[in-house]
């Protein structure tokens, strides 16, 4: 490790996960957020802590395992699965952005979506798919993340969330879910694991049918998954997120 990336973790520690009060977890497609920290969610709920979800695009184009449902039918279907699998989790605010899946839509209109989002629930923190992993390759969690983290940073800026037709919020970092990076780890109960668990494969049943190979595949990966993040962290199961706190987030590529 360089001697100036040691300094600045030592001076700049990323922020803790757990420290905060007032979370929004930000998901390219409904069941993105269950499958990218479920667990840590479930946590968050059980402490007490305020936490909104905000799902960008309706998953119409969802369709490979939904038998034969599509279209508007599949986004009012995909809807009401993400409402169920939130409150598996404890989280009654869901918002939708409605923006249709698949890269169609203006990237704008996700930027104004979520400035607006975080103007009215002014999170702390902001959880979001990490787009910059090297391999990820949908455009919808690319899109998702880069915006997330575009806003997460002016969040503070009165006059640049004007712009967007908001008011600013002390957004104090951002969390990269489905991360290959992960700087910071929460330690979670099997209990918590299994909600998660039950959160996806009970609730997303359009997109997960119990006993596909899909569903089955996932839930190894996620087993797995857990485990290894527990290791890391001295416990049985955890989840990991790649953290930049707002001093991690500007002209500091040490920090990678």
């Amino acid at each position: 490790m360089g001697i100036t990336k040691l300094a600045l973790k030592i001076a700049a520690p990323a922020p803790k996960v757990e420290e905060f009060s007032n979370y929004l977890f930000i998901g390219p497609h409904p069941d993105d957020i269950e499958i990218g920290c479920g667990a840590t969610i479930a946590k968050l709920t059980a402490a007490g802590k305020k936490v909104s979800f905000l799902i960008l695009t309706d998953g119409r184009y969802g369709d490979g395992f939904s038998g034969g449902i599509k279209g508007d039918a599949l986004a009012e279907l995909r809807r009401k699965e993400s409402v169920r699998s939130a409150e598996v989790l404890g989280v009654t605010d869901v918002r939708f952005l409605d923006l249709s899946d698949g890269g169609f839509y203006d990237y704008e209109d996700m930027l104004k979506g979520i400035a607006k989002a975080i103007g009215d629930i002014k999170p702390e923190l902001v959880f979001a798919p990490d787009p910059y992993t090297g391999q990820e390759c949908h455009i919808d969690h690319l899109n998702a993340g880069r915006a997330a983290a575009h806003i997460a940073y002016f969040a503070p800026y009165p006059s640049v969330m004007e712009q967007y037709g908001t008011v600013p919020a002390d957004v104090k970092g951002i969390a990269f879910y489905m991360t290959a990076k992960a700087n910071r780890f929460v330690k979670v109960t099997k209990e918590q694991f299994r909600l998660q668990n039950e959160a996806i494969f009970g609730c997303h049943t359009s997109q997960f049918p119990a006993g596909s190979d899909e569903a089955k595949q996932l839930a190894l990966y996620m087993k797995l998954r857990s485990a290894g993040f527990g290791l890391r962290s001295f416990c049985s199961h955890a989840e990991g997120f790649r953290v930049l706190g707002q001093t991690h987030m500007h002209c500091l590529p040490e920090n990678a």
